[in-house]
């Protein structure tokens, strides 16, 4: 049922986003009078699954949902339409516009991504407003992965900053240290401040989704399972579990590794429950688990509510700081040492960071970073795409002269290589990673 809920997402997403996109297009061909033939969501070689024509344009829908297209009369596309090509040039073909309006047509499916991004971002500000746990109000510390600990810091520091600049928000640790090259982190530990250095060799295990921290929380009991050890000896919801046989255990982290050696044993377990302390015996099964929900609700989280104004301007600063962030990326997928070309994914991976129930808050904003992805990428000078397009438009711009129709196709083809090349290689890589 999951899988069919992520795959749900993904489809009703990129339906969305092809739609504004070729839209875009669609929109500045329709304002400058140039003919439109096709108008398709998905791509349909062969046939399609429904069609209809209104006016001089067809639209449908195709069987591929691998993207979508508007075919524009007189113009060099992925359809490679040759003999259109060879024909006079008439007034409402794209090759008849000028140079300024060919360019916005073809920039208008990545305006028109940009700014459905900033209208979701902020109607999503709007309607759920903005909750994070900022990085000061970790007030127990950090539980550190082995990629932290390798690095020197330890379960309960506190984290300041990242070369000496303070982050607001704990989710913005990592992102921190990939994006910026962070090179040091200061922190307190045991009230002393302290630094360490970030080495170069935790950078690809980050880039695989290592958490490296998490908040540290106190252990208190929010609720049983049907077959709970801890509730069959007393334990109530509210208890602070603060020990395990001998061993102080004042956070979750502490409790969650000593307990492993305790399978199908008999030990005791104290509590703190309000101002007693409890001591109960309790046979461990064979899981490990006392079949007890810790309560994680113990951090003060910062809450901004935005008003219709406010959401505009704050929904254009989070489209900005997501495009920034991507295209920071780009330098990890080049660097070789970094290995991030082995998290390139394809479908599979989009359709994995989509949850794996509904939730319309996640679905938003996933389709606003997707939308920001989508017109970066398509905006990159490789032929086929617009940026390619636009690059030869630019290149008519300064030289005052159209690069030749024969040189157009050749372009196409090369760059149609390139993207099929690149999409069976992050397909590739989805199939490798379910493999391992």
């Amino acid at each position: 049922m999951e899988i069919l809920i992520k795959i749900s997402q993904l489809l009703l997403s990129l339906s969305i986003l092809v739609i504004v996109h070729e839209f875009g297009h669609f929109f500045f061909a329709k304002l400058f009078k140039t003919r439109v033939e096709k108008f398709y969501l998905f791509f349909d070689p062969w046939f399609s699954l429904f069609k209809f024509k209104k006016g001089d344009t067809e639209y449908g829908i195709g069987w591929i949902p691998l993207g979508g297209y508007v075919k524009i009369a007189g113009m060099i596309d992925e359809s490679m339409d040759k003999e259109q090509m060879k024909q006079p040039a008439k007034p409402d073909e794209f090759r008849s516009k000028t140079t300024g309006q060919r360019l916005l047509i073809m920039v208008g499916g990545v305006l028109f991504n940009l700014i459905l991004a900033v209208l979701i971002y902020a109607s999503v500000l709007k309607v759920w407003g903005e909750e994070y746990l900022p990085v000061e109000n970790m007030k127990y510390g950090v539980v550190c992965d082995s990629t932290a600990l390798e690095i020197g810091l330890q379960n309960g520091d506190k984290i300041l900053s990242i070369d000496h600049q303070k982050i607001e928000k704990t989710r913005g640790i990592t992102a921190y240290i990939l994006l910026n090259d962070g090179k040091t982190i200061q922190f307190e530990r045991n009230g002393e401040k302290k630094e360490v250095q970030i080495s170069k060799n935790i950078i690809p295990k980050l880039i695989k989704g290592k958490a490296f921290v998490s908040p540290r929380f106190p252990f208190y009991i929010s609720d049983f399972n049907k077959k709970s050890a801890a509730k069959q000896v007393g334990l109530r919801k509210g208890d602070r579990i603060i020990g395990l046989d001998t061993v102080k255990t004042e956070f979750f982290d502490q409790f969650s590794k000593v307990i492993k050696n305790y399978k199908n044993k008999t030990t005791t377990v104290t509590v703190k429950r309000e101002n007693d302390t409890l001591t109960f015996i309790v046979s461990i099964p064979e899981s490990g688990l006392l079949g007890v929900a810790a309560d994680i609700d113990v951090f003060e989280l910062k809450r901004i509510e935005y008003g219709f104004v406010e959401a505009f301007p704050a929904g254009i600063k989070k489209s900005v700081e997501i495009g920034q962030n991507y295209l920071k990326q780009f330098k990890l997928i080049f660097n070789r040492e970094t290995k991030a070309y082995e998290s390139v994914g394809g479908f599979i991976a989009i359709g994995n960071i989509f949850p794996g129930q509904w939730n319309w808050q996640s679905f938003w904003n996933l389709t606003g970073f997707l939308s920001i992805m989508l017109a970066i990428l398509n905006i990159l000078p490789i032929p086929a795409l617009d940026g390619g397009h636009v690059m030869f438009l630019l290149y008519e711009v300064v030289t005052r002269r159209k690069p030749s129709d024969k040189f157009m196709e050749y372009a196409q083809m090369v760059g149609l290589i390139l993207l099929l090349a690149l999409l069976i290689f992050a397909n590739g890589n989805d199939i490798v990673k379910l493999f391992k």
